[in-house]
């Protein structure tokens, strides 16, 4: 069975590292054309493109997918994998090849763009990887497989995701070993990951403590939630005793604290604009209140 892979994101790659190692390596990769990243603005490829090259696995990286049909096609493929292409799949190419997409979550809950932050964001204890049939809607096609995975209590995006690549990989290839049974998804049930935008990141004092700790932990490390300061909070945990205004910081018996709507977020680790992640005490030598 010839296979074709199209996904952009470190999760993708890390998917696509585990099926390359399997009975089931794609024949054909197909990611995001490169585009300026980081604080620096310079043109990088996505990881995808990265793990295929050192896969040595063939490699396209067209503007629409669409654009790759006649290419896929001459490869002789069989049948489609995708995760987090970050690309509607439309027609022709759908309906061109069997196609299989790697979501992490239990549909239909976290359909969307970022199903793993906005589920510790929502403060859910469970999670997981769901393989569904690629539909012309958004995460809406029916699914084959489902592995759940829990939420500990000090997860953060890092070490969630990381647990989700390996369950989604095994999921993925036990479902290409087949038979797959797909069962319609309960459109009753559904919620939506928006996409994480700028005011998601941000540290609010207008929102309780419990809240801003779970952002914290929802963000990190690949995004960052930041302070109205611009100062980026990697680990932080409700405060046991000790007070500030909220939204604003304050320094007492040599701790960090951001002031909230119930209380204070004491920060553990941060990074100030420019700087390099540090202990709150190593910030508040260097940055006395």
């Amino acid at each position: 069975m010839t296979l074709a892979y199209f996904g952009t994101s470190e999760f993708a790659a890390a998917v696509l590292r585990a099926l390359a190692g399997s009975p089931h390596r794609p024949a054909l990769v197909v990611t995001q054309p490169d585009r300026p990243r980081g604080r620096g603005r310079r043109t990088a490829s996505p990881p995808v493109a990265d793990a295929a090259r050192e896969l040595g696995i063939a490699l396209l990286a067209p503007e629409r997918a669409g654009d790759a049909l006649d290419e896929v096609r001459a490869a002789g493929v069989e049948i489609v994998c995708v995760c987090a292409y970050g690309q509607l799949i439309r027609e022709p190419l759908l309906s061109s090849f069997e196609m299989l997409n790697v979501h992490p979550s239990l549909l239909p809950r976290w359909r969307g763009a970022a199903p793993i932050e906005r589920a510790i964001m929502a403060g859910d204890t469970e999670t997981g990887v769901s393989i569904m049939r690629v539909t012309a809607g958004l995460d809406s096609g029916p699914v084959c497989v489902q592995v759940r995975e829990p939420i500990r209590p000090d997860d953060s995006y890092g070490t969630l995701a990381g647990r989700l690549e390996e369950s989604g990989s095994r999921a993925l290839i036990g479902a290409l070993d087949g038979p797959r049974e797909f069962v319609e998804q309960d459109e009753a049930a559904v919620t939506y990951a928006e996409k994480i935008a700028p005011e998601d990141r941000l540290l609010d004092g207008a929102l309780d403590v419990a809240t801003l700790a779970l952002r914290v932990r929802a963000l990190h490390p690949h995004i960052g939630a930041r302070t109205a300061g611009g100062l980026r909070v990697l680990v932080a945990a409700a405060a046991n005793g000790g007070d500030a205004a909220p939204g604003s910081l304050a320094e007492q018996d040599g701790r960090l604290l951001l002031g909230a709507s119930d209380g204070a977020l004491e920060l553990l680790e941060v990074q100030p604009p420019g700087g390099r992640p540090m202990a709150a005490g190593a910030y508040l030598r260097g940055h006395p209140l």
